[in-house]
């Protein structure tokens, strides 16, 4: 279930995840509009982003421990969140286009939405702590639905 304290991983990934989500705001995809978003779709990112954020910084288990084969989730979650830093990196050089924000990178479709996610529940994974995990299953319905809607949109 987890132990409560301060996780600074959490607030590292946190910090990783948000940072170049702020610097979107003034780079965002000529054409954007979230008017049409899906309002259930909404619902689970913005309650997701809400639990996530609290979890991933309230449970101490996600701070570096001795070695052990679960620190092997730990570094996939941190390989993906690099790569999402990848993905953020060749978006503001691009054109800044909704086709360049809905992209992949490296295989991974729409990732942009899908590597902070999939970075976030191994993370959990490397916790032992299911409320993470539940907290990524309603932001990736939320978030990843969001994102496949708009690249459906534009496909």
């Amino acid at each position: 279930m987890g132990h409560l304290g301060f996780s600074y991983v959490g607030l590292i990934f946190l910090l990783m995840l948000t940072i170049p989500n702020l610097i979107w705001i003034r780079h965002q995809p000529k054409g954007y509009d979230s008017q049409s978003e899906n309002k259930i779709l909404l619902i689970f990112e913005r309650v997701g982003q809400v639990l996530v954020t609290c979890t991933a910084l309230i449970f101490s288990d996600f701070n570096l421990r001795s070695w052990s084969a679960w620190t092997l989730w730990l570094i996939a979650a941190v390989i993906l969140m690099l790569m999402y830093e990848g993905w953020w990196v060749r978006y503001f050089r691009s054109q800044k286009t909704l086709r360049d924000f809905y992209s992949s990178f490296c295989g991974v479709p729409i990732a942009g939405a899908t590597l902070p996610v999939i970075a976030f529940l191994l993370l959990g994974i490397y916790g032992k702590v299911v409320w993470l995990l539940i907290s990524v299953v309603i932001l990736g319905i939320g978030h990843i639905g969001i994102h496949l809607q708009h690249r459906k949109e534009i496909y």
